[in-house]
């Protein structure tokens, strides 16, 4: 890729950004009926279910990354997405607080870069799309190189919806031909940066100057007490670790699980489809994964767990759905306790009491995922308290499928998004999914209210001494 902007390619993006901010005069004085209705649109452009298989198997078949079957099960995230941005208000007073005296007007954030990452080119923008719209945004899509072409497509569904309802196709707009240096200029030629990838991503984004919201990289590890449900946690143990052939950071990479249920969950992990690699085809793997330097190869990027086989020079029936290794050591001496990004789990045994598998998590978490997310299979109040006291990671799974859940699920609490800021553990300023309320700006117009302020006796307490005064 290029390091320096060409004129060529730097007029490209001017003329990119005069289009917006010509239109971003308008949005800004949009209703919430209006910007609503415009949310609807977009979402069922690119969403509905015939064109987002067709989107989905595009942005698999350019990547030569994922399952072309399999990616269409995030459509669900597009459904909780628009739910979400439904729900909330974002034009005008959107909070009232009377015993404070505050009310909160929100405003746009302007114009929106958006970096999307090659493994959701078909997803990410629509969700970038549905709450910059809502926010009364503008954005400029950055596909990733390799997934160029089913990121426009994506834009382009959404660009027409618009001009179908009688909108500014502009609100939304896509580099076509993107490059190193034009991501580079775009990012500085925004009010806001979505920055949704690994962590060179990230601190490309932080270093451009301008706001940025961004992700971190994911080892998602799951514990298995002695409490768990066993064919449960198998069951969503396959459907989390199979999900686009694991290509995403919130897939299962690691599980420990206690010696008294351990053989009894291999078992059904079994039954569930996983192939349990012997300790030479293990070694085998793990060089087709990494190479000397310790880097994902990325020919074994999000591959079924047959062709991951095939790389290591073995064969596992066709019926097999993921491949599991039996963990020999945690560091970054030993590359299956650090992310995986395909169809594979390492299996680590704890004995004793649950400190013990808190001891293996902490081990895990500094090779890498840190802030990203962690899961618990347990029915004990008590173990969840001390793993949501003790895991550096901004979001904790209980009892469910981590890469169904963490990004919101129709079954849990969680904001739904695309987008997961990590927390200062993962380089970035939010432990939070990234929802509406990052797309947006907030005025504050607070109002006289009785007095309130304590007496200092009461909030120095036993250090108040009266005798103290000024000189």
């Amino acid at each position: 890729m290029e390091k320096s902007i060409t004129p060529e390619h730097l007029k490209i993006l001017e003329e990119l950004v005069a289009k917006a901010r010509s239109v971003q005069g308008i949005i800004e004085n949009y209703t919430q009926e209006r910007v609503d209705r415009m949310c609807q649109a977009v979402a069922w452009a690119a969403g509905n279910p015939r064109d987002f298989e067709r989107l989905c198997r595009m942005g698999v078949d350019e990547s030569g990354a994922g399952d072309r079957d399999g990616r269409y099960g995030k459509r669900h995230k597009i459904l909780g997405v628009l739910r979400d941005a439904l729900r909330q208000k974002s034009v005008g007073a959107v909070e009232v607080i009377p015993e404070k005296g505050l009310v909160r007007y929100a405003k746009p954030a302007g114009l929106i870069v958006s970096l999307i990452p090659m493994t959701n080119p078909e997803l990410t923008p629509v969700v970038t799309a549905i709450y910059s719209l809502k926010a009364r945004d503008v954005t400029i899509f950055s596909p990733h190189p390799r997934t160029k072409k089913t990121t426009f497509e994506v834009v382009r569904l959404m660009r027409d919806a618009l001009e179908a309802i009688g909108e500014p196709s502009d609100f939304l707009q896509c580099i076509e031909n993107p490059n190193l240096a034009m991501v580079d200029q775009i990012m500085k030629m925004g009010d806001l940066i979505m920055a949704t990838g690994g962590p060179a991503m990230t601190k490309a984004a932080h270093s451009s100057g301008k706001p940025a919201y961004c992700s971190g990289a994911g080892n998602a590890t799951m514990i298995f007490d002695e409490t768990t449900d066993i064919e449960i946690a198998a069951r969503n143990t396959r459907t989390s670790k199979t999900s686009d052939f694991g290509s995403g950071c919130s897939a299962d990479g690691n599980l420990v699980i206690h010696g008294d249920i351990y053989d009894g969950m291999v078992e059904a992990l079994k039954k569930e489809g996983g192939y349990l690699a012997t300790s030479g085809e293990r070694a085998n793997l793990e060089k087709a994964m990494w190479d000397a330097e310790g880097h994902r190869i990325v020919d074994t990027v999000a591959v079924s767990p047959q062709k991951l086989a095939k790389a290591a020079g073995f064969d596992i029936p066709e019926d097999r759905k993921f491949i599991m290794v039996e963990g020999t050591g945690i560091g970054k001496e030993h590359k299956f306790s650090g992310e995986k990004l395909t169809t594979l789990l390492a299996l680590y045994r704890y004995e004793g009491e649950f400190e013990n598998a808190l001891s293996m998590m902490d081990e895990i978490y500094k090779v890498g995922g840190r802030g990203h997310s962690c899961g618990i299979y347990s029915h004990n109040d008590d173990h969840i308290d001390r793993l949501a006291l003790r895991a550096p990671v901004t979001r904790i799974m209980v009892r469910q499928p981590q890469s169904k859940a963490n990004a919101g699920s129709a079954e849990n609490g969680m904001p739904m998004t695309s987008s997961m800021g990590c927390g200062i553990w993962g380089g970035n300023q939010v432990s939070d999914n990234i929802g509406l309320k990052y797309y947006m700006q907030s005025t504050f117009v607070a109002r006289p209210i009785l007095r309130d302020q304590p007496e200092e006796s009461v909030l120095f307490g036993e250090f108040f001494d009266p005798a103290v005064t000024r000189s």
